[in-house]
């Protein structure tokens, strides 16, 4: 099984780069982060045309929205709305062979990393905290967690650690949380798991840049964990930087991982798009 995450940044607006990116890598499930677009006004058939035929949709006109777009029937579609925030930031899905796929959009925070004058980072870091409780039930099923979590937690998942170690995303509260979210319901991290932790790694590059790639001033926002009992099944992961590169792309490079599930497995990603390797 090949599954993609991908902050999109408006599904509609940048629904050509969807297709093509999907006639390219091929994903059987994606999960899209920042759709914009509200429920009925989702363009399903972009996707049915392409053998999407199974769709957990959770969207608000202008702002955030989540979904996942899939080959593989999903059931038991389920949301949540983390922190009270009113947003819709969460969806769950399961696959078959009982797989529960999590897909998140965590609040970017705002810019100043203190929750008594920030409420969106207050926001933020409630909703962080929610995570790791609900996680921490020790369920035995096979999960997948995936999305824009909007924190880059190790000092390489940043172009600059000294720099940003009081810019929201990568301050030590935000981490902290992520750590105790990650190790709440013992995920792993399935890109990590194959691109050791030394290796400096993004998949969000600033609209600011004039120059993204060149500059490579990068944070990794994105992330994709996987429960202990998946991760054998592990065969690739990398995040694709080649679609921040097409014209008028999101801010954030789409991650792929390739599982083994049942008696099916992915070939491995293509080196020649992605980082880390």
């Amino acid at each position: 099984m090949r599954l993609a995450t991908w902050n999109i940044n408006s599904v509609r607006f940048r629904i050509t780069l969807v297709r093509r990116f999907l006639r390219e890598f091929e994903p059987d499930v994606l999960c899209l982060q920042e759709t914009k677009v509200e429920d009925d006004l989702f363009p399903r058939r972009a996707f049915e045309s392409l053998g999407y035929a199974h769709h957990a949709i959770r969207g608000q006109k202008g702002y955030h929205g989540v979904a996942i777009l899939s080959k593989i029937p999903l059931t038991n579609i389920t949301s949540r709305d983390w922190a009270e925030t009113g947003d819709t930031r969460h969806i769950s899905a399961e696959l078959d062979g009982g797989i529960e796929l999590h897909n998140f959009y965590v609040p970017a925070g705002g810019d100043v990393p203190d929750p008594k004058t920030n409420p969106k980072f207050d926001q933020k870091l409630r909703f962080m905290g929610e995570m790791a409780d609900a996680f921490a039930d020790q369920d035995p099923r096979p999960r997948i967690l995936v999305g824009d979590i909007n924190i880059a937690p190790l000092e390489t998942d940043v172009w600059s650690h000294k720099n940003l170690l009081k810019i929201v995303s990568h301050t030590p509260v935000e981490v902290e949380l992520f750590e105790r979210t990650q190790a709440a319901g013992n995920w792993v991290d399935a890109v990590r798991h194959f691109i050791p932790p030394d290796q400096q790694l993004y998949s969000w590059w600033s609209y600011r840049s004039p120059n993204w790639e060149k500059a490579d001033k990068g944070r990794r926002l994105d992330h994709v964990w996987v429960s202990p009992d998946l991760a054998p099944s592990l065969r690739s992961a990398a995040v694709i930087t080649k679609p921040r590169g097409w014209k008028k792309a999101s801010d954030h490079a789409p991650i792929i991982i390739d599982l083994k599930v049942g008696d099916i497995e992915a070939g491995d990603i293509n080196p020649g798009t992605q980082a880390g390797t």
